[in-house]
């Protein structure tokens, strides 16, 4: 049975048709006995650990967020947990683009990976996955300054100027994890993969708004400490999801440095553990920096500054006029004044218009196919910006339909033209259409000619803010950014699928109490076809020493897996962990 996703919950059935195209089904049965496995030992693990060194929100947060030790959450438990909190859950095909994950946390929705780790990747893994969304991110949810933080980040990560660069970096890093994760990816493929995320990182040039974002999002969100630099606690999802790193990062030599605006400065390697981590006092120092942040943007700073940053990322952004109207098309030029204010801007290709985020009837993309270019300041011998204009003083500029008009910008700009509309939203004009019109630059070039037909003028003395993306994504995407490579799904030979059935039996009998008998039949199968296997071995030992019951296996067991940390070292940490928690169980509040 599929766990569709679920759009019972407000957040999620809010979310636009642009965002709704990267979610898939989570398709719960294809989970098999060894991914909830894998699953419980990390649980188990981030229980036994995190309870003394996470954030003290975290245990009570994981049942608030509906997730429990003994299986992977299916989504619907989870929307049921998290629509209490306000908050809704997503399964989505692995990374998406940083733009759209951006807007799924301003809609108070997370994005969780609906695949798992593999057995042999269970201390870490690159790709998202399911126990880094859920098991790290929705915990510390529950905690309100926390997710009002998260949700405010969205916010403003779902404006900031992004470049094709960042694109490149996105497909590398998607290809590289989804690589990383199949069973039967060659060492050389990876290697080339990885050089390739190397030379991207390498090679971004000056870095992107939602580069320098990404960073802090990276050093909160995911790597995040909180309280002081001798003991802090962990917030991170990076962190809490990672059973090695959650205990590495608290060892002396990884530095710890308190979080200011300074962490943009540092980059970060995804396939790499952090050499250093920040630490917060509170999580309102979060938002104190992100605002520091949003500060230096162009979504706040608009005029030139916001309109080339826009002709750099060469995408769809959209400028905002003071009147309020929204252009939304592909910036390719625009004119400064002495002042080095903008008086004149120009898109190329499919631009919309728009007010408050809805695109104006008549003005989308098809009609504005070419481009749009338009004055922007205000009108020589007037003191107020024309979109306060009243009627009467509409009427002394000539401005009436019908009429034909001579206006005069103080930047120089003059329009001779009949009118032919005017546009008010909110008692603002907002933008006014013109025929027969020509309008030419103070140099006497032809910034417009009768013979391009009908002119439709911006209205607005200024350039306040712009941002990337357009104002009415539902009305001018068709589908938004998605990557064409897929996540791998695996297909099991039957040596695999015999050895799901393994780990099947070892945990119906731990969920049934029942039926023990099994254990050493499964225990003799083992050791004939699945030698390399610890995990499931390590849970019959579990069994067997919690019911008191076949000493003589429990000893073969244990003495085979300390053999195993021995032959291969690399199993030590693991299995030695594995033995800590039989010796000292969860707490079983939160296994069923």
């Amino acid at each position: 049975m599929s766990h569709f996703n679920d759009f019972n919950n407000p957040q999620v059935a809010a979310l636009l048709g642009h965002l709704k195209q990267f979610i898939v089904d989570q398709h719960y049965e294809h989970y098999t006995p060894i991914d909830h496995a894998v699953w419980r030992y990390v649980m188990r693990q981030n229980y036994s650990y995190l309870k003394d060194v996470a954030y003290y929100p975290y245990i009570p947060g994981l049942q608030k967020a509906g997730l429990t030790i003994e299986h992977i959450p299916n989504l619907q438990e989870m929307n049921n947990a998290l629509g209490k909190i306000g908050w809704g859950a997503v399964t989505v095909d692995g990374f998406i683009p940083p733009a759209a994950f951006m807007e799924y946390q301003a809609y108070r929705v997370l994005v969780i990976a609906a695949d798992i780790r593999q057995l042999k990747h269970i201390e870490y893994t690159p790709a998202p996955d399911i126990i880094h969304e859920s098991a790290g991110h929705a915990p510390i949810i529950a905690d309100k300054d926390y997710h009002e933080y998260l949700s405010y980040f969205g916010s403003i990560g779902a404006k900031a100027m992004f470049s094709a660069q960042d694109f490149e970096l996105y497909e590398a890093i998607r290809a590289l994890s989804i690589l990383k994760e199949m069973p039967d990816a060659d060492e050389q493929s990876i290697i080339k993969a990885e050089e390739y995320v190397e030379y991207c990182q390498n090679n971004m040039g000056e870095p992107s708004e939602m580069a320098l974002l990404s960073r802090l999002h990276w050093w909160t969100v995911e790597y995040g400490l909180i309280g002081t630099l001798e003991q802090p606690k962990i917030y991170g999802a990076g962190l809490l999801s990672s059973i090695g790193e959650s205990s590495t990062c608290m060892q002396k030599d990884i530095e710890k440095l308190w979080y200011t605006i300074d962490a943009v400065k540092y980059s970060y390697d995804i396939t790499k553990p952090q050499p250093h981590l920040f630490v917060t006092p509170d999580f309102q120092n979060l938002i104190n920096v992100l605002e520091e942040f949003a500060d230096t943007m162009a979504f706040r700073k608009g005029g030139a500054f916001g309109l080339q940053k826009a002709i750099e990322s060469k995408n769809t952004c959209t400028a905002v006029y003071s009147s309020g109207l929204q252009v939304s098309g592909t910036f390719t030029d625009f004119k400064t004044d002495t002042e080095g204010k903008p008086y004149f801007i120009k898109t190329t290709g499919p631009t919309a218009l728009a007010f408050d985020n809805k695109q104006l009837k008549g003005h989308d993309k098809g009609y504005h196919k070419d481009g749009f270019s338009s004055p922007v300041g205000k009108l020589k011998g007037f003191d107020k910006a024309l979109e306060d204009f009243s009627v009467e003083e509409l009427s002394t500029a000539g401005l009436e339909k019908g009429q034909t008009a001579n206006l005069q910008f103080e930047s120089g700009i003059n329009l001779t033209g009949k009118v032919k509309d005017i546009h008010s939203e909110e008692n603002k004009i907002i933008q006014i259409t013109f025929v027969d019109v020509t309008v030419a630059d103070k140099d006497g070039s032809i910034l417009f000619d009768p013979a391009w037909g009908v002119y439709d003028m911006a209205v607005g003395s200024e350039i306040t803010s712009v941002f990337c993306g357009a104002a009415d994504k539902e009305a001018f995407e068709d589908i938004a950014y998605k990557s064409k490579t897929e996540t791998h799904h695996p297909v099991y030979d039957q040596k695999t699928k015999e050895l799901h059935k393994l780990y099947q039996q070892v945990r119906s009998c731990r969920i049934n109490h029942g039926d023990y008998g099994y254990l050493g039949n499964v225990w003799q199968q083992l050791q004939k076809d699945h030698h390399d296997d610890w995990l499931c071995a390590l849970e019959i030992l579990e069994i067997l020493d919690h019911e008191d019951i076949e000493p003589a296996i429990a000893a073969e067991i244990r003495s085979f897996l300390e053999q195993k940390t021995i032959d291969e070292p690399e199993y030590k940490k693991l299995i030695n962990d594995g033995f800590y928690l039989i010796k000292h169980p969860v707490e079983q509040k939160l296994v069923v």
